[in-house]
């Protein structure tokens, strides 16, 4: 259980944070596959596991298929910290992966403690992945609250970029993309070449619903973020995230009063 920086300032855990790691050296040295290899592999892995059919793979499953596939060095797994189902499922078959945070710099402080909870208790390897500017270069350059007046390039600069900068170094890619989130995941592959990164996305929990993350977090004592019981089933950036009431859309407090219901990751 581990952790380390990629991104601006980019230090290891415990270092003064202005020391500057160079990126180049946070990442895996293994050489990739091409991407027709990979493409071809997702293909054939997303046929295996009937995705999108009555004989879908189980989650555990899919982790699996991943495991028998990929290094644990060439996988890396995507989780906002809302809670810990997926960093600890793939770490039962990739002990010591790589669990990317996205380090925005305007998360809710029960996040930051989860993230810390998911570096103490699980066998996984923090990331935090950080924007290549701080909250304070970003409103000196674009102004204050950039979120407020284009949320849509706020999240391009300090969610998308950092990201696809981070995955550079990986084969393949868990995210924790539910299809029963919004109407833009209902079709949802378990497996797929993501053309944009450049490499394998693999979502193994498509199928679950809410109360099936809930269910595998308390089966298994993972951590998860304390604002889940306070009525925020979807969390994110502190500014941009309002708690929602029962029965409503999950992510209908994501960007509350805006069109926007997407970060830009998974489009």
């Amino acid at each position: 259980m581990s952790a380390r920086n990629i991104g601006h300032p980019r230090v290891e855990e415990g270092a003064p944070r202005d020391s500057g790691v160079e990126e180049a050296a946070q990442r895996p040295s293994r050489v990739r596959r091409t991407p027709d290899n990979l493409r071809a592999l997702a293909e054939a892995g997303n046929a295996a596991l009937g995705s999108l059919t009555d004989h879908e793979a189980s989650p555990a499953e899919v982790v699996a298929w991943v495991a028998a596939n990929f290094a644990t060095d060439a996988a890396a797994v995507a989780c906002s910290m809302a809670d810990a189902a997926l960093p600890h499922l793939v770490a039962q078959y990739l002990p010591g992966v790589d669990v990317l945070f996205l380090d925005t710099g305007y998360h809710f402080a029960a996040t930051h403690a989860t993230r810390d909870e998911v570096a103490r208790q699980l066998d996984v390897r923090i990331v935090d992945v950080l924007p290549e500017q701080t909250v304070a270069e970003q409103d000196a350059a674009f102004g204050a609250e950039l979120f407020a007046r284009d949320p849509g390039l706020c999240c391009a600069r300090r969610k998308v970029e950092p990201l696809q900068r981070a995955l550079g170094g990986y084969e393949v890619w868990f995210t924790g993309v539910r299809r029963d989130e919004a109407p833009t995941r209902t079709l949802t592959p378990l497996v797929t070449y993501d053309e944009r990164n450049g490499l394998v996305k693999v979502n193994p929990v498509a199928a679950w619903t809410f109360d099936d993350l809930l269910d595998y977090a308390g089966a298994f004592g993972v951590p998860v973020n304390l604002l889940m019981s306070q009525g925020y089933p979807s969390i994110g950036c502190e500014p941009c995230t309002k708690p929602v009431a029962a029965g409503e859309d999950p992510r209908s407090g994501r960007w509350a009063g805006l069109s926007k219901t997407e970060c830009g990751l998974h489009l």
